[in-house]
Parts: C-alpha cells; structure tokens; sequence
C-alpha cells in the first residue's frame, strides 16, 4: 500500500490528486463538524491542514456548554431578525372613508327648491240683486212735451211723452187693468191700471194694447204701444195719475220725483 502511494505521487499528475484529496477531506471535516456543535455531542473540534494523503487531526478544548448557549444565542438573533414586522392595521395606516372623502352633503350642497306661495284665488264679487224699483218711468227717453196745468184755455190733466210711434208703454207700477180700449171719450185707445193704494195710472192715444181688463201686470211690464188715437195732434203717450177714485187727477210730475223718478215739468 505505501509503495504504492508512492508510486502514485511520483506521477505527474500526483499533486493535483493531492489538492483533489485535501479539499474533500477538508469538505467532510467541516461538515461534520457544524453537525457536531448543533448537537452539542462533541466536545472538540478537528482542526485539518493539507499536505500529504493522511491530516493529523489536532484536538481543540472547547467548552460544549458555552458553544451551545452561543448557539442557541445566534439561533435566537436569527430568529428575532427574521421575525415578520407587523404591518400598520388598515385603520391607522389608510385614512377612512369619512375622513378622506367627503360626505355628500359637504361636497355636493344639496340644492334647495325656492317655496313659491301660491296665488291666492280672487274672490268673487257677490252679485247684489237691487230690488225692483216701486215705480218706473211709463216711456224712457223721451221728450216732454206737455206739463200737467192749463193749456189753451182747458186743463191739461197730465204729461205727454213723444218719441216714434210703436214705442213700447210700460206699466208705472204693479196692479190690475181695470179698463182697456176705446171708448170714445177724446183719449183713443186707453189702459187704466188699478195700484191697490189709492191711485191709478191712465195710459192714452196708444196705437194698440196688449193687455185686457182684469189682467195683473207687473211693475215695468209693456202694456201697450205709442200712437195718435183719439184727440192727438201727433203720436204720444198722454199720462194721467188718478189719486182716490178715478178721474181725480193729480200733477204726476211731483208725484214720480217724489218716489225716485225726474221729471222735467
């Protein structure tokens, strides 16, 4: 075996086989040697040189019971350095929704509607019924012509009012026809109207009538038309108020304007 040996570093390749055998040599040692002190079995180390085919081990005191406390002191640091810090909660690291964004109503104001006062609805004016008037005036518009007092030597016993022939005559007051037609007297075609209060109205020289005796009329009604029967000189309508009994008359004209009605006699 050493002839041998000897025979093989004689070779020219002898001293690359040597550095070959001293770096796996060296390799093992080494490995074993961590194992060693992980487990804390050994007490020594084994220190190795190169230089011929069998290193002498050369035996180092060491105190396995510090190196395993150095151990576990390294295991520790590794341990604590490796330790994952703790990240920052979601709710200290991010700010919230609240605070980051703002609210709607912040951000967006919303927008407020104006109130708008409605129109009040006008009131309606009440319609007011006037009364009807007592008395009315027989022929409306139109002209005097004659006044109640003497005339050509007689007395003109009434008012005569002219406007076109066929104007409507209209009743003065409210009563009961208690003569109509013509009955020869000077007056032509004639209407009396019986009030009930003591007077009557006499309505003369009427072209025609439209009311008989006995009829009730109201205050206005049309009771006739405007001619130029009987003593005329022209059409009109001859008015006459009676007082009392029938021809008693009297000067209607203070008699209207005392009951609402100018006249101008």
């Amino acid at each position: 075996m050493q002839e041998e040996n000897i025979r093989n570093e004689s070779t020219p390749d002898a001293p690359a086989r040597r550095r070959l055998r001293d770096r796996r040599a060296g390799r093992g040692l080494v490995i074993g040697a961590a194992a060693l002190v992980g487990l804390g079995l050994v007490g020594g180390a084994v220190a190795t040189t190169g230089g011929d085919d069998t290193p002498a081990p050369t035996t180092v005191a060491v105190d396995a019971a510090a190196r395993a406390e150095a151990a576990e002191r390294a295991d520790r640091a590794v341990r604590e350095s490796t330790a994952p810090t703790p990240t920052a909660s979601p709710t200290s690291a991010s700010p919230s929704p609240t605070s980051a964004s703002p609210s709607p109503s912040s951000a967006s104001p919303t927008p407020t509607r104006k109130a708008t006062a409605r129109p009040k609805p006008k009131p309606t004016a009440k319609k007011t019924s006037k009364p009807a008037p007592a008395w009315v005036i027989p022929m409306a518009g139109a002209q005097i012509t004659s006044c109640y007092g003497p005339r050509w030597g007689t007395q003109h016993a009434g008012i005569d009012f002219a406007l076109p022939a066929g104007t409507p005559i209209h009743a003065a007051k409210a009563g009961t026809v208690v003569k109509a037609g013509d009955v020869g007297d000077g007056y032509g075609i004639s209407v009396f109207v019986d009030h009930g209060n003591g007077y009557l109205t006499h309505y003369a020289h009427q072209s025609r009538t439209t009311v008989a005796e006995g009829d009730r009329v109201k205050t206005g009604q049309v009771i006739g038309y405007e001619g130029s029967t009987g003593d005329s000189t022209g059409p009109h309508l001859h008015f006459e108020v009676h007082q009392g009994a029938m021809w008693n008359q009297i000067d209607p004209a203070p008699f209207l304007r005392a009951r609402g009605i100018a006249v101008a006699c």
